[in-house]
């Protein structure tokens, strides 16, 4: 199938594309990457009246900004440039290991950091991620700029804190403190498929290996990243022996009201997601035993 018609525009300044934003509202739909709106588009799933194309604004919003306390990502950074930069994932392994699992290397070539995240599908890893992360959004309009906590950006399926004529310009993530180690997991009937459920992980362990502070998210279970509060006080204070581990696996599992489908049914996903986090918090308390092995030679 193919789209309806609509108006494309190329702006290649800033304030062209919000103007542009501004004047069709609910109407203009944002082109970066493309990879998950063109399906909506070509399956008529969605109907626009101008497709704005954020391709030409320049460089300074294609390229990741690397600084001692935090890491920005603008509008057009592909998910395959953040894959294969050795800086930004010695500082956010985490990334690193999430888009290893989104789609295909096609896909990861065109599709973009904001544009995984604006979309916001319920399965996607990238959600999930930011939300065990110290994320803040910003969005930006005609009317100005504004900036959104990560736990308040995704509110539904496919549903954010944008409005209508907003453009995620960035997200901006603080570097997570040190003894961080952080872990992320799903399960996939096939590569690259979207996973039946997967869990992302970032715990900050002390020099004894006790748990500090652990942030647990899920996706694929809930209409948005859900975060397993019940787990992350289960493990508080413990060094994730298999006790602590066990416990962690039953608490996620009641907290998690997933949804049956073709693909799955509501009693697999919620079983799959207390085993995810089981196996994630043990990879944690592996690296972690790693890292204090190292320091100690």
């Amino acid at each position: 199938m193919k789209p309806g018609r609509f108006t494309y525009h190329a702006p290649t300044r800033l304030e062209e594309v919000l103007g542009l934003l501004a004047e069709h509202g609910d109407e203009a739909k944002v082109l970066a990457g493309g990879q998950s709106l063109m399906p909506l588009l070509n399956f008529r799933l969605a109907r626009i009246g101008h497709l704005v194309d954020i391709n030409r604004l320049g460089t300074r919003f294609s390229a990741p900004v690397i600084e001692p306390g935090r890491i920005t990502i603008p509008a057009l950074v592909r998910q395959r440039h953040v894959e294969h930069s050795e800086e930004l994932l010695a500082a956010l392994p985490l990334l690193g290991q999430a888009l290893r699992e989104v789609a295909h290397p096609q896909v990861r070539n065109r599709g973009t950091i904001c544009g995984s995240l604006a979309h916001a599908d319920p399965a996607a890893e990238l959600p999930a991620v930011m939300s065990v992360l110290d994320t803040t959004f910003t969005l930006a309009s005609a009317r100005g700029t504004r900036t959104v906590e990560v736990a308040d950006f995704f509110q539904f399926h496919w549903t954010t804190a944008l409005e209508p004529d907003e453009l995620l310009l960035e997200v901006t993530i603080r570097r997570p403190p040190p003894g961080t180690v952080t872990v992320f997991r799903e399960f996939a009937t096939r590569r690259g498929d979207f996973a039946l459920a997967g869990v992302a992980v970032a715990c900050r362990l002390d020099d004894t290996g006790a748990v500090a502070d652990c942030r647990i998210a899920a996706s694929g279970v809930a209409p948005t990243p859900r975060r397993l509060a019940a787990a992350e006080s289960r493990i508080l204070g413990s060094t994730l022996d298999p006790e602590t581990l066990a416990a962690a696996e039953g608490a996620a599992r009641a907290e998690v009201d997933p949804a049956t489908d073709i693909h799955a049914s509501a009693h697999y996903r919620r079983r799959l997601t207390g085993v995810l986090v089981k196996r994630a918090l043990a990879d944690a308390a592996s690296q972690d035993t790693e890292r204090r092995e190292a320091r100690q030679v």
